[in-house]
């Protein structure tokens, strides 16, 4: 049975994912993009993967600049989300207004009310479909307390202990 783009999209909204901004570069060349595709690689050496489409400026200035940063939203940060995922219409480095950002040591956009923050090396990509993997060496991280946005069914939920 072959699966179509729309089944394949319905089965993945059910797969509940962290909310996370993928965000690289510094002044008017920064980027951004919403993205639940990331997840560990390795703790030896500390890496995670990423999956950007290959058609946004973000995977552009990824692949130039061979760095990024990802950062997990908390559980308010849903207008960050929906800014970054393109539904404020807003592009390009305008979706910084969105938030409080400064820098990483690494020189990668920080959002300051992530409750993680970790900055990448790019150590490899690779391309499959529409997207590019980017394998990537976490050199820093920040962490602070709260409890994680996360996005399922297609839409935006909050955790909660369960029992």
């Amino acid at each position: 049975m072959t699966i179509t783009t729309e089944d394949f999209r319905e089965s993945m909204a059910h797969f509940p994912g962290a909310v996370t901004l993928v965000t690289v570069g510094s002044g008017d060349a920064r980027r951004g993009i919403t993205a639940t595709a990331v997840c560990s690689v390795s703790d030896t050496p500390p890496s995670l993967l990423v999956c950007v489409n290959r058609k946004t400026a973000t995977c552009a200035e990824i692949t130039r600049t061979g760095k990024f940063s990802v950062q997990l939203l908390d559980d308010t940060a849903d207008e960050i989300a929906m800014t970054f995922a393109g539904a404020r219409g807003l592009e390009g480095a305008a979706k910084f207004t969105a938030g409080e950002w400064d820098e990483t040591t690494g020189g990668q956009p920080r959002l300051a009310s992530a409750l993680v923050c970790l900055c990448c090396e790019v150590e490899s990509h690779s391309d499959s479909g529409t997207h590019r993997i980017f394998i990537g060496r976490i050199k820093e991280s920040t962490r602070a307390n709260g409890e994680a946005l996360v996005y399922a069914r297609s839409r935006f939920r909050r955790l909660q202990a369960a029992g």
